[in-house]
């Protein structure tokens, strides 16, 4: 799905006028007046968004700071999800790392909702990205990309955890709070889960490792968390599956972004070659 495809879907939704661009991405993220609209990918996407509309009222109730939709139920359109939700202020300065780490203290310490959440099935999509990248990337990185998938779901699954499961936000970036007026709050709910707390602080260590976040940074997060996951001995297996995920999400955009592809060739080529040093770029 381009911007395009989006525009008509938000078009058709009766939601199109005036609005802009935010974030294309597995959702396409439109800002219209005081509303913020995302468009999914495709109907698979569905389900999804529904549970990511009751993950926010659950957030509500339980007094964590976080995005709040507009309208109680998904729509469904062209074979898209649509979910509208309140436009948060402006920022009043960028979030840091340290800010989610004060989010993710207090949903850390949640019990699980009435309703089911997932596992963080960090991997799920790989095969799913690979697909729409096409012939756009060498089929040889793809085959690569399934085996390594392969290989960290089965290490990943006999992890014995530091912390005890339960609620995670699953996707834990300092993209994905925003600093208000009032604070921080989360937004991007769609991966929460219910699995290992520790997926959300690996997030941080490769981002300090990979993305070039500052060592001060990491150990701003570390201190307000209050622990340091590198410490676990689960970490590398954790780190290994989202790289291979972070790779894999990258290629889908390849075909239709040179941008993309050239990234995507840079990660997968410091993977295949086990060179951690390697500087990746958010994308």
């Amino acid at each position: 799905m381009d911007e395009a495809q989006a525009r008509g879907v938000l078009a058709e939704a009766g939601l199109g006028r005036g609005a802009e661009l935010l974030a294309l991405g597995e959702n396409a993220v439109f800002a219209a007046g005081d509303l913020v609209v995302k468009v999914g990918r495709d109907a698979e996407l569905l389900d999804r968004a529904r549970r990511e509309l009751a993950i926010a009222v659950w957030l509500a109730e339980a007094g964590v700071p976080a995005v709040r939709a507009a309208e109680p139920k998904a729509r469904f359109v062209s074979g898209h999800p649509v979910t509208v939700w309140h436009r948060l202020p402006t920022p009043v300065r960028p979030a840091e790392p340290r800010d989610l780490a004060e989010l993710l203290r207090l949903v850390h310490a949640l019990p699980s909702p009435a309703f089911a959440l997932p596992r963080r099935e960090l991997l799920g999509g790989v095969g799913r990205w690979l697909r729409l990248a096409g012939d756009a990337i060498d089929p040889a990185d793809a085959a690569f990309l399934r085996d390594r998938r392969d290989g960290f779901a089965s290490g990943a699954a006999t992890l014995a955890p530091h912390l005890p499961p339960g609620p995670i936000h699953g996707d834990a970036l300092p993209r994905n709070v925003h600093v208000g007026p009032d604070g921080p709050v989360l937004v991007d709910l769609e991966t929460f889960s219910a699995d290992l707390r520790e997926h959300d602080l690996v997030v941080m260590a490769l981002s300090r490792d990979r993305y070039g976040l500052p060592a001060e940074a990491y150990d701003a997060f570390t201190e307000t968390y209050g622990w340091d996951v590198r410490e676990w001995d689960g970490c590398g297996v954790l780190r290994g599956a989202r790289e291979t995920a972070s790779c894999a999400w990258v290629a889908q955009h390849a075909p239709s972004n040179p941008k993309a592809l050239a990234e995507f060739e840079r990660r997968v080529a410091s993977l295949r070659d086990g060179d951690e040093t390697v500087r990746w770029y958010p994308f």
